[in-house]
């Protein structure tokens, strides 16, 4: 098969099967959603929406947010991985966005990535999400599937290299829609360890049916 078959295939599935696909994180404002997505860093979203609702209720903008100091932010997200440091991240930001931005999320990745705490992924989701860019957040599930259902070569070793094949080979206006297929496909269906490949539709493609374990590929573990 090609690989513009591939991508075809997929593309077709996916606008059949899952044609809503959103993130998962609770938010009702582009600082909110920065905020959650640089809480979940090698955090589920599950627990992301526990913490961030009393969170959002006392600090709901990034003015609120900038007056604090870590070791108070550190108290409502006590409970999510590397607390101290995203505490810090996220009472930094704020006052970044404060202090460069006039109070508002930036739109372009350059400046997003300025921002303490945020990387090229969280960069990613907030211009795909937010300002609805052809921009591709590469996080763990994305990596595997990408690979099991070969959209990307074996060589692609790194999210960025994912991230650049997805991008070349996937219509700019459904990218930002393609992420969370293939996010939301990997955390429900074609999890790491035990994927459920007989409530899959894309056995036809997949080039690792049937599947082993996929962590001694996954950079993020």
């Amino acid at each position: 098969m090609k690989i513009k078959d591939r991508y075809d295939f997929i593309v077709r599935y996916f606008s059949e099967t899952m044609p809503v696909a959103e993130s998962e994180l609770n938010y009702s404002t582009p600082f909110e959603l920065l905020v959650a997505v640089i809480l979940s860093a090698q955090c589920t979203d599950k627990r992301i929406n526990q913490v961030t609702p009393p969170l959002f209720h006392d600090y709901p903008t990034p003015q609120a947010m900038a007056s604090a100091t870590p070791e108070t932010i550190y108290n409502y997200i006590r409970s999510v991985s590397y607390p101290n440091n995203k505490a810090r991240h996220l009472v930094g930001m704020a006052r970044m966005l404060v202090s460069d931005y006039g109070g508002e999320v930036p739109s372009t990745g350059e400046e997003l990535e300025k921002l303490p705490g945020v990387g090229r992924k969280t960069a990613n989701v907030i211009q795909a999400v937010i300002f609805r860019k052809a921009r591709m957040a590469v996080d763990t599930h994305v990596f595997r599937v990408s690979h099991r259902l070969g959209l990307v070569d074996r060589n692609c070793t790194t999210p960025l290299s994912v991230e650049k094949q997805l991008v070349r080979h996937l219509p700019a206006d459904i990218i930002p829609l393609a992420h969370h297929w293939l996010l939301l496909h990997g955390r429900y269906v074609c999890q790491s360890r035990t994927p459920r490949c007989h409530k899959c539709g894309l056995q036809e493609i997949c080039k690792t049916f049937p599947h082993k374990s996929f962590a001694d590929m996954n950079p993020f573990e």
